[in-house]
Formats: structure tokens, sequence, C-alpha cells
């Protein structure tokens, strides 16, 4: 952190404090955070939809992002988790519902003015799981589009290994022409 960055985050956390904030709040882990304001982020809520909200909650949020503290949640931070989730093979309403309940948490701390703005608001990522789908379902869209790729990968690896080892380049292409295993080409 440069001393201007730490000048800024003096600063907020003054703003902070003149507003009203618990200094203890401002600098809290998204967990502790959330389940201390867990009954205001579902008022309102049906009763059908606590559940899974909650399940998002306990399940994703908070193993993949409650340590951070609420000020460091930011819009990237979320993307990458909702990207990880995708991944990872979580169902689209599964990753929407995890989402949903970030955002009821992160509302909060905008109420409570920790931040300015609420940074799980994200967009784009259904358009992610779309492609995660596409390539389950056309394994060939992964494919490498031609054996000069393959032997552009190739050297690529003999490149960057210890003391450009030629063969790894060989074992590559092996694989890729015979569609063995490491294991099978181990034996070889």
């Amino acid at each position: 952190m440069t001393d201007d960055e730490a000048k800024a985050w003096i600063e907020s956390m003054e703003r902070a404090a003149k507003s009203g904030v618990d200094p203890t709040a401002a600098k809290m882990p998204l967990a502790e955070y959330g389940d201390l304001n867990l009954s205001g982020a579902i008022r309102g809520l049906a009763a059908k939809t606590t559940d899974p909200y909650l399940a998002g909650w306990r399940k994703r949020v908070k193993p993949t992002l409650g340590h951070l503290p609420v000020r460091m949640i930011t819009y990237g931070v979320v993307d990458r988790a909702a990207t990880g989730w995708i991944a990872y093979g979580y169902s689209k309403s599964t990753i929407k519902n995890s989402l949903a309940m970030l955002v009821r948490v992160m509302e909060q701390a905008h109420r409570d003015e920790l931040i300015s703005r609420n940074p799980a608001r994200i967009t784009g990522w259904q358009r992610e799981f779309e492609l995660a789908e596409d390539e389950l379902d056309d394994p060939r869209s992964l494919a490498l589009p031609g054996w000069p790729t393959l032997v552009q990968l190739a050297d690529a690896l003999v490149a960057r290994s210890a003391n450009e080892f030629p063969d790894w380049g060989n074992i590559v292409k092996f694989m890729a022409s015979t569609t063995a295993r490491i294991g099978e080409v181990s034996g070889v």
C-alpha cells in the first residue's frame, strides 16, 4: 500500500466514524458482518425463498468471500467468485440464490454506510454460465484447431522447461496424437 492509499483509507475511516459507523464494523469480515445482520438482510423474503438464499450464504458466499473485510468486497471479487462457482459446476439457480443473498447483505452494508455502492450487483455471469454449458455440450470447442497449433504448444513447453528438455514436446505430441493418458505415456 502506498502512502497516498494509506492516507485515503484513514480519511475514509474517519469519515465513516463521523457518520456514526462503528469502526469495528468497518473492518469486519463479510462472514461475521453478514451473520450479525442476517435478519435484516432476509427481511421481507418469502419463506420458500429464505432457505435457498441462506444455503447460498452458508455454502458458497461465506467459504468463498467470508474472510474478506466488507469494504474489500469489489465487483471484481464478486465476479471471480461467480466464475469459480460456474467452473465448479453449480446450477444457474444455485448461483443466482447465492448472489442474491450476497446482494442483500451488501445492501445492508450500504445502508450502514460501510460501502458507497453495492459491488455484488454483477452482470454477465449468466453468459459465462451459458459458455460453460456450451463447452460441456461440445467438447470439440476446446480442441486445438490443428497440428501446427499443437506443435507451437509443444515448442513453447520445451522452451519453458528446465534445460529446454525436448522430450516434453514429444510427449505432448504423442499424447495428442494417440489420446494416451499420462499413466500410459509413463509406461511407454
